[in-house]
């Protein structure tokens, strides 16, 4: 396992503020670019999630309350839910203009990886690889800040996004990024 990212199944949170600050022009530029859904549009396989739910719902336990086609019926409805939210949420990559700080839009994920899933461990080692922590920040916020900047406040797994942040300081060198972890 030596080279695999630590990629825990229920990581420690950290809570980030990172402020840009620089020049009107080049600190538009970068709001403009780091503006997007700030969701990953992971390619998500429902049938396997339904299967997956229902052989869950269905391992003996000592307390057993779901009959089989009730655990069956119950996989399909969270299938069918996964895959409404999923899909609405997909669709405003590229479009949508919610999150103020979106890794996706700044260090894309390739459709190659994309196309894996979430839980593959080449798409942990490419996120890790690429942006320092192996899952997507969380409830991203703007946040008040002096003038020409721009400050986010937002959640991230276990690191700061160090290596994306590294990336984008090379993309642009005219502004200045602190990032400071509240404990």
């Amino acid at each position: 396992m030596a080279g695999r990212p630590l990629a825990l199944a229920h990581p420690d949170w950290l809570y980030q503020e990172l402020t840009v600050t620089g020049e009107e022009r080049p600190l538009r530029q970068f709001q403009a670019a780091a503006t997007g859904a700030g969701v990953i549009p992971w390619v998500l396989d429902y049938d396997r999630l339904e299967e997956d739910w229902f052989h869950l719902l269905v391992t003996p336990s000592r307390v057993r309350t779901l009959s089989l086609p009730g655990a069956r019926a119950l996989a399909r409805q969270l299938r069918e839910a996964v895959w409404e939210r999923h899909e609405e949420a997909v669709a405003g990559v590229g479009s949508a203009r919610f999150c103020p700080f979106d890794l996706h839009a700044l260090v894309p994920v390739p459709r190659r990886i994309l196309r894996l899933g979430p839980d593959e461990p080449e798409s942990r080692a490419w996120l890790w690889e690429n942006w320092g922590t192996t899952w997507p920040p969380r409830h991203v916020r703007r946040l008040p800040g002096p003038p020409r900047s721009l400050r986010c406040g937002f959640w991230t797994a276990d690191w700061t996004p160090w290596r994306a942040l590294q990336a984008i300081r090379q993309r642009y060198p005219a502004l200045r990024f602190a990032v400071r972890v509240v404990y």
